[in-house]
């Protein structure tokens, strides 16, 4: 594989809270058969999270030590949390010929911009603010009002700063018709390389 098949095969979807691209990440995988990163991180694991599956949960410490072994693709502090992409797993997918999926933020994937900036971005959109909310309200993450408030204000940055920085953007209305849209985003990079 060249460099320039792998560069079309890794792919950064972001989105705000709530909006569905977990569930539309999970199901793009499955269709085209990608790998998708786990991402590290230092929140609480909540009861329905598998450690390793959702995130690789990891104390401050742990993650601190991987910063300084230069162990992430990026990395960032959001909500007084650390996220943040392993290097490894993603360079052995690309290395494999596999489609990888970044399901990171807006902040990690300009950061994977810098380094990688043939990366391909597609940003996921809720078809309305208060959509937003009410999935927020819905998810049962017990957080408090304030956490949601903030989570609500970060989105509208997100939102208005994906316009200046994604390549594609794709409205979460219909679940079925978003992840149609998201495949055929990577398939149509993939013919290029043909």
């Amino acid at each position: 594989m060249t460099e320039s098949e792998k560069q079309k095969k890794l792919i950064i979807i972001s989105g705000p809270s709530g909006v569905g691209k977990s569930t539309i990440c999970k199901q793009v995988v499955e269709k085209l058969g990608a790998f998708l990163s786990v991402s590290s991180t230092t929140r609480s694991q909540s009861e329905s999270e598998e450690q390793g599956r959702e995130y690789n949960f990891l104390s401050r410490q742990e993650f601190e030590e991987n910063i300084q072994n230069n162990a992430f693709l990026e990395y960032a502090e959001v909500f007084c949390n650390y996220y943040g992409t392993p290097t490894g797993p993603v360079d052995e997918a690309l290395a494999a010929g596999r489609i990888v999926i970044l399901e990171i933020d807006i902040q990690g994937a300009l950061r994977v911009k810098k380094v990688r900036p043939w990366v391909q971005t597609i940003f996921i959109l809720p078809p309305r603010t208060k959509d937003l909310r009410q999935r927020i309200d819905g998810r049962g993450r017990g957080e408090d009002e304030e956490t949601k408030k903030r989570r609500l204000e970060t989105a509208s940055r997100e939102i208005a700063a994906a316009w200046q920085h994604y390549d594609h953007m794709v409205i979460n209305d219909d679940l079925g018709q978003a992840v149609q849209e998201v495949v055929d985003i990577i398939d149509e990079k993939l013919k290029e390389t043909i």
